[in-house]
């Protein structure tokens, strides 16, 4: 298996580890106020679209960070073996992602950190894994770093919804068992150093309590947005909102653009558009 590309952060190295492609969405089904059919988008960004430019490209995967003799993922996927019959894209998965992650240098065992930007079910599915029918930490030597009231909110009887119901399975099947296993640090993402060079900032909207990482590595930094932005083309047209959204100058490593996800915010004109890295 080839070896993935990495980037370098200061003294960092990030990697991206993929888990699965998404190709079926429109883009107005994406970004409800993105035209149906988007001609000029699909041949300005032909990476983030189906060969067909009818259809956008979605990635999901983790970002491998070694630094400082620490091994850190941040976001954890879908995961494998997990009912989501609300979610039929990742419903019952059988993917490669932890031979990806071998491919990388890393076994599950080496992992220090875990760090999650937010609960939904597509970011925490790999905290576990099923042994004998149990729910089992994937990484057992690592520490998972998470928002305190976001796990507190789906476990909250109330917010119990339509909307919410993919998250709270995904509470008890992925985040439960770490906490249970006495590995999970629930924290406020105020914006302080949760480890050395890693910190937790709010970017609200996406879900109760959805936190960008920030990457700070001899005067470097890197921003882990999370699901911030879904597309690129929000880059241009930062008013598209996402179906996905609760309400509605670094390098950014998004959670689910297509190609390398790896790349920079750059002058366009009056505007903004994404460069790929």
């Amino acid at each position: 298996m080839t070896r993935p590309k990495t980037y370098r952060i200061g003294s960092a190295e990030v990697t991206r580890i993929p888990e699965l492609r998404l190709d079926g969405f429109t883009p107005a089904a994406l970004l409800p106020d993105w035209p149906e059919v988007d001609d000029a988008s699909a041949r300005r960004m032909p990476e983030s679209f189906a060969p067909d430019g009818l259809r956008v490209l979605l990635s999901v995967h983790s970002w491998l960070i070694r630094d400082r003799g620490r091994t850190i993922l941040v976001d954890a996927g879908a995961g494998n073996d997990k009912d989501r019959p609300h979610a039929r894209y990742f419903d019952r998965l059988r993917t490669p992602y932890l031979d990806r992650l071998a491919a990388a240098g890393v076994a599950p065992e080496a992992v220090d950190y875990v760090l999650l930007s937010h609960l939904h079910v597509d970011h925490v599915g790999w905290n576990t894994r099923l042994v004998d029918g149990a729910w089992v930490p994937t990484f057992p030597n690592a520490r998972y770093v998470f928002s305190r009231r976001e796990y507190e909110f789906f476990g909250d009887p109330a917010n119990r919804s339509e909307r919410n119901r993919n998250s709270i399975q995904a509470r008890l099947d992925s985040v439960d068992p770490v906490v249970a296993a006495g590995l999970a640090d629930p924290i406020e993402t105020d914006g302080r150093e949760v480890i050395p060079g890693l910190s937790f900032h709010p970017t609200p909207g996406h879900s109760p309590d959805h936190a960008s990482i920030v990457l700070e590595s001899d005067g470097e930094r890197a921003i882990f947005a999370g699901d911030v932005l879904h597309h690129p083309v929000q880059v241009e047209r930062p008013d598209l909102v996402s179906i996905f959204d609760a309400d509605p100058e670094a390098t950014l490593f998004a959670s689910h653009f297509a190609s390398t996800a790896a790349g920079r915010v750059v002058r366009d004109g009056n505007g903004f558009a994404w460069r790929f890295e």
